[in-house]
């Protein structure tokens, strides 16, 4: 008995994938999905279904009364763009190469520069972008500055290695930028590929497959031989047509530099992606603190465009100097007011290094923060190491505070670690090492962007810090301690000081620093702050018990004979 999968029988009918998908709830097979096989006699089920059902007529299109889609779909729909992702030897690489060999126009595979980082496949007469750039590093690096670059990531794993401690870090890059994903299971060809022990290792990792009643769509494939390469990209596509990703040619320009570099010949190149609006020659821009006019355009294959519409990449010509990854591109009205507005951001970016002072203690990061919410990214030596670590973080506890590990990962602290934490924009996380080192890139990186780091040796001084940067995030405990008390005998008025009290010290003693609560008749009245104590005429810091001395209250000049004042300190209880 053969089997289909469910889009192929969409292709077969000509019809789109997400309208069979809806097709098959109708036939009681809601729980299918376009990955998923079926049988001949499913498969002769749905084209009967098809053949049967009326084409749609002009009196059946969609009224103009009909409310306007979600705002994401206005304009019309554009190329998905792609990251690739996984451990390093998974065959990231080698399937980019199969999917450029055999979805790149004949006599344009070759001549793709692929120095500018991304680059277009053509499917089924539909583009496919790809960030051709290596490893989840610059993934982050571009969300570091708040761009969102990416509609879909490719998880590449592969059948014979299973999760690696790469993939780990790259699902954890993955599901903090928020992106659907796409499981990429490769060398399925090898004697040794075990794609069960994948889907379960996967499914730990809480990326539940299709065929197991989750919502993950996973691809078995072989980037060396070729097979399951189409169905991937029949994946994207489908994914795309469902979540609906748009572009509008007219709208706002949304564009952002996915790789710069300075060449010797043409000066500063900056590849950059449009999702939205359109790049034009000549067209005056600014990207953060670099500005121009548009020099000249350029596609993957280094030939010339007029214009890069939404979905496309394309090389940059023109610049005043090289925009950082993940820097926006903007219009201007033209290359003066760009320059302007270039020039006013790197006067400012400066002013803001020189007076911002890094956080470098516990303390110093909670009193920044923002959030009730301490996240955490922990380095450890070894797999076991690792494991102890997260054990004694997840036995930490305070009410009204959660700790979250960001990611959890095997070696020293690296620039992507420093990257991942700072591209948390609404909070501030924390990176700790437990018997690891820091690379020299990684804390110069950590300097720059405020991140502390911080490493251990012993696993009980981690837990404690982490502890106590965690208690610290519900604020400080102060205890109050009771110094003294003593009776105000009699007041006196004085012009522009106010209300004094005379006073006989009855226990313990009166400290200039302490606070004061004033009773009356058993009640409290007031609490606050000494202003001032005097001994007769002189100032004094403290008076013992049996003295008489001068008081005058902050803020409170209804000091009456007869009032008690209870004398008390206030200090921070240590965490």
């Amino acid at each position: 008995m053969t089997k289909k999968r469910v889009y192929e029988i969409a292709r077969d009918l000509g019809i789109p994938s997400k309208d069979l998908l809806e097709a098959l709830v109708e036939l009681g097979m809601p729980g299918l999905r376009a990955v998923n096989t079926v049988t001949d006699e499913e498969a002769e089920l749905i084209r009967e279904f098809f053949r049967d059902r009326p084409a749609p007529t002009a009196a059946e299109a969609p009224s103009p009364a009909e409310p306007e889609p979600p705002s994401k779909r206005h304009g019309k729909p554009r190329p998905p763009i792609v990251a690739v992702l996984g451990h390093i030897d998974h065959g990231k690489t080698t399937l980019l190469d199969a999917i450029r060999k055999a979805h790149v126009a004949e006599g344009e595979a070759g001549g793709i520069t692929q120095s500018i980082g991304a680059y277009q496949a053509t499917v089924n007469g539909r583009a496919i972008t790809f960030i051709d750039t290596p490893g989840h590093r610059a993934f982050t690096a571009m969300r570091a500055r708040g761009a969102q670059i990416t509609d879909i990531a490719i998880l590449v794993v592969a059948a014979d290695d299973g999760v690696m401690a790469q993939t780990l870090e790259a699902a954890d890059h993955i599901k903090a930028a928020g992106v659907p994903v796409i499981v990429a299971i490769n060398k399925m060809d090898k004697p040794g590929a075990n794609k069960d022990r994948v889907l379960q290792d996967l499914a730990k990792l809480g990326y539940t497959p299709e065929e197991w009643g989750g919502s993950t769509v996973m691809v078995p494939l072989s980037s060396l031989t070729g097979q399951g390469v189409d169905d991937l990209l029949e994946m994207i596509l489908l994914l795309s047509d469902m979540e609906g990703i748009y572009g509008d040619p007219n709208g706002e320009l949304e564009a952002m530099v996915i790789e710069s570099s300075l060449d010797p010949g043409r000066g500063p190149v900056a590849t950059v992606i449009v999702r939205s609006g359109t790049l034009r020659e000549r067209d005056a821009i600014v990207v953060g603190g670099t500005s121009g006019r548009i020099r000249a355009l350029l596609d993957y294959r280094g030939e010339r465009l007029a214009a890069a519409t939404p979905g496309m990449p394309a090389v940059v010509l023109g610049l005043s100097g090289v925009p950082a990854a993940g820097e926006r591109v903007e219009y201007s009205d033209n290359p003066n007011e760009a320059r302007r507005i270039a020039e006013g951001r790197t006067r400012a970016t400066a002013d803001e290094r020189r007076a911002a002072r890094p956080p470098k203690t516990f303390e110093e990061l909670i009193q920044v923060a923002q959030t009730k919410q301490l996240v955490v990214v922990l380095k450890a030596a070894s797999a076991g190491a690792l494991e102890a670590a997260k054990h004694e973080l997840g036995n930490l506890k305070a009410d009204g505070v959660e700790l979250e590990i960001l990611h959890a990962g095997v070696g020293p602290v690296t620039e992507t670690d420093v990257l991942l934490a700072s591209a948390e924009q609404d909070m501030q996380p924390l990176i700790v090492g437990f018997a690891v080192k820091v690379d020299g890139k990684a804390a110069r990186l950590a300097e720059q962007r405020n991140v502390p780091v911080r490493t251990y040796d012993i696993i009980y001084d981690l837990a404690q810090d982490v502890g106590r940067a965690l208690r610290r995030l519900l604020g400080p405990e102060f205890r109050e301690t009771k110094v003294g008390e003593v009776e105000v005998l009699k007041t006196f008025d004085i012009d522009g000081v106010g209300r004094i009290a005379g006073c006989s010290v009855r226990s313990g003693r009166v400290v200039r620093t302490g606070k004061v609560k004033v009773y009356r008749d058993g009640d409290e009245v007031f609490s606050g702050e000494i202003a001032s104590l005097k001994r007769f005429t002189d100032d004094v810091r403290e008076v013992q018990a049996g003295r008489e001395c001068g008081i005058r209250v902050r803020d409170w000049n209804d000091v009456q004979p007869g009032d008690t004042f209870e004398i008390y300190t206030v200090e921070e209880i240590p965490v």
